[in-house]
C-alpha cells in the first residue's frame, strides 16, 4: 500500500521478489499500476520460474472488503501490532483459510487497522516492510519454502561456499 511512482519502485520490487522466494502466491500493488514493477516481477517468472502473480489499481477498500466476504483472513504486518509470537502463528494457522499480507510503504490508513483481522508488529519499532515481509513468512512456513522448486525456471542456482553457479535449465 502507498506505494509511490518513481520513488519506491525498487522497494516495492523486493518486496515481491521477497514474497516469491518466501512462498507467497503473488502481490497485489493497491490503487496504482507502475509497469517497471510489473516488468520487472514477470521478468524474474520467466527466468526463474514458478507462477508469482501481480495485479496491480485495485482497490484496496473494495478488494480487502471482498476479501473479507469470502471468508479470508487479511493481516498487516505493521510495527505498531501485537508482537508476533509462535502462539500467533499457531492460531493464525489453525484458521486455514488464505491470507492476504498488508503492507505499506508510507502512511497506511486507519481503516487497514480497523478491517485486518491481525495487525502484526516485528520488533514494535521502525523497520522495513520488506523485512517485516520476509520474517513473517518465514515463521508461518517455518523455512520450507526454501525447499521449492519454480516450475518453468530457465536458470537454477547450485548452492556453493565460494563461488557464484548458474545453471541454465533450458
Amino acid at each position: 500500500m502507498g506505494h509511490r511512482q518513481f520513488r519506491d519502485n525498487r522497494i516495492t520490487t523486493h518486496v515481491g521478489l521477497v514474497g516469491r522466494a518466501f512462498g507467497a502466491n503473488g502481490m497485489i500493488l493497491a490503487d496504482i499500476s507502475d509497469a517497471a514493477v510489473e516488468n520487472s516481477i514477470n521478468e524474474i517468472n520467466q527466468n526463474w520460474g514458478g507462477n508469482f502473480f501481480i495485479r496491480m489499481g485495485v482497490p484496496h477498500l473494495e478488494f480487502m472488503r471482498e476479501w473479507i466476504n469470502k471468508g479470508n483472513i487479511i493481516i498487516h504486518l505493521t510495527m505498531y501490532g501485537e508482537n508476533l509470537s509462535y502462539s500467533l502463528i499457531d492460531e493464525i494457522k489453525k484458521n486455514q483459510k488464505d491470507i492476504l499480507l498488508v503492507v505499506g510503504s508510507q502512511k497506511v490508513p486507519r481503516n487497514i487497522y480497523d478491517l485486518a483481522h491481525y495487525n502484526i508488529s516485528i520488533s514494535n519499532q521502525p523497520h522495513s516492510e520488506i523485512s517485516a515481509l520476509s520474517i513473517f513468512l518465514d515463521r508461518y512456513f517455518e523455512g520450507k519454502q526454501f525447499l521449492k522448486k519454480f516450475k518453468g525456471a530457465k536458470f537454477e542456482i547450485t548452492p556453493s561456499k565460494k563461488n557464484k553457479i548458474v545453471r541454465s535449465l533450458k
